[in-house]
């Protein structure tokens, strides 16, 4: 005997890999097919009377009752798309078709599942975005900004930090991190610290973890992972009502791989910059950075009518200390000396080392010429204070050449070139280096 027609019917409807819905005039669901079962999680008995709206992500509330009312009103719709909350607590991507029976006084539509087409767009949309973010960030702090604004287009996100491991010495610390207004900060948690300490030294995802106190939200804490090494750790912290489920995890590890290739070129590029603009040993400012801070200088000079000046400083003697005390403890002093030279400046003005024992102020305003006279003496005491190297204490004196900007020249080039010559005519008026006591003590005493 066969079987009845609505019998048949719905026997068809349930082998459809979309589902079918039908809702009444009320919003509650009438009738689903089964495969909202293997969609949504949730039985045929679990969704009969239940309001439709209640499934549906609260982002997308407000669009899906105005779309409701347009099929309502007689307008058959196609392609539209929300977002419903699955019974673990994951999002669905669906696309309708639907229309209104008069008769029947039902919606009736049909949902196709893309979530995974979704989720391979938003993984190459992400990709991407990441990757200009890396480009356009002027540091790091910003280029994790910019990486929490693109996770929350992804995923419900209240809450997002960054810890990333000091390369020095290990320790967790925080560039970026912000709540949305939570009286207490996602970095400040010690729940969330520990679980992103976690996921650094287990190297994998740690999921959908309730926070004490939060009524009912989760975290997401994933390992960055660069090449064959873990730098630090993502974590997300959910809406309250909303739980991460497994395929969150699986967008975020994707993104926070995404990520920390990001931060490896950008610390790598970084280190590049730095090796190309700065003297290694003591830190500060190289030749080449100093010439395009010095034509800055001047070009502000100018067009301010102000004047500049440079400075050029070399250590009296300070051959003997590499030969007496080796080239270690002259680097040490070196190290000393460009330290005392950055307290004699102010914040505007650069002092570079140019090698060796040489160096050079650029002063980017002064009012009078006595002034860059009056910074020199700054100097020159400062270096000849004693410097305690170990055992031996040193004495060293600079010769200071001073070169004035418009008077000795227009451009960085020959100002360094006058600073050069009048720091060697006042090396000879001392008679020959070593003549200003620049010395070395065998002891303390």
């Amino acid at each position: 005997m066969s079987a009845k027609p609505p019998e048949l019917l719905t026997n068809v409807v349930d082998l459809l890999l979309d589902a079918v819905f039908m809702v009444d005039v009320h919003g509650k669901i009438a009738f689903v097919s089964a495969a909202c079962e293997r969609i949504l999680g949730y039985s045929q008995q679990e969704l009969i009377g239940r309001s439709m709206l209640d499934l549906v992500a609260p982002e997308d509330r407000a669009r899906t009752l105005e779309e409701a009312g347009q099929v309502m009103a007689g307008l058959p719709r196609i392609g539209f798309e929300n977002r419903y909350v699955r019974k673990d607590g994951s999002h669905a991507t669906l696309m309708w078709s639907a229309r209104w029976s008069e008769a029947d006084q039902m919606r009736i539509g049909v949902a196709r599942d893309l979530s995974e087409h979704r989720q391979l767009e938003r993984r190459q949309a992400a990709t991407y975005a990441i990757s200009e973010a890396a480009h356009a960030a002027v540091d790091l702090p910003a280029m994790l900004c910019d990486v929490h604004h693109i996770i929350a287009r992804l995923l419900p996100v209240a809450g997002f930090a960054a810890g990333l491991l000091n390369e020095a010495d290990g320790s967790l610390e925080f560039p970026y991190g912000c709540d949305g207004g939570a009286d207490t900060p996602l970095t400040q948690e010690l729940h969330a610290a520990r679980l992103c300490g976690e996921a650094i030294t287990c190297g994998t995802a740690m999921p959908q973890v309730v926070l004490a106190g939060a009524s009912d939200a989760s975290i997401i804490a994933v390992p960055l992972t660069s090449s064959d090494r873990t730098i630090g750790a993502l974590l997300i912290r959910s809406h309250d009502g909303c739980r991460y489920g497994e395929s969150d995890c699986d967008m975020l590890q994707f993104v926070a791989t995404q990520v920390a290739a990001s931060i490896e070129r950008y610390r790598l590029h970084a280190r590049l910059l730095m090796l190309a603009q700065y003297d290694e040993l003591t830190g500060l400012p190289n030749r080449r950075l100093l010439h395009d801070r010095g034509r800055h200088a001047l070009a502000v000079a100018g067009q301010e009518q102000r004047q500049a000046a440079v400075l050029y400083i070399d250590l009296d003697d300070f051959k003997r200390i590499n030969d007496t005390l080796g080239h270690d403890a002259g680097d040490e002093l070196l190290r000393v000396v460009g330290h005392r030279l950055k307290q004699c400046i102010r914040i505007e003005d650069t002092v570079a080392r140019l090698g060796g024992d040489e160096f050079m102020v650029v002063l980017e305003h002064i009012q009078h010429a006595d002034d860059a006279s009056r910074i020199a003496a700054k100097i020159r005491s400062s270096v000849m204070q004693v410097i305690q190297l170990g055992e031996h204490r040193l004495s060293m004196r600079p010769s200071i050449g001073i070169a004035l900007y418009p008077e000795h020249g227009s451009g960085i080039e020959q100002l360094l070139r006058h600073a050069d010559q009048a720091m060697y005519a006042v090396k000879k008026d001392k008679g020959g280096a070593g003549a200003l006591q620049s010395g070395v003590s065998p002891g303390p005493g």
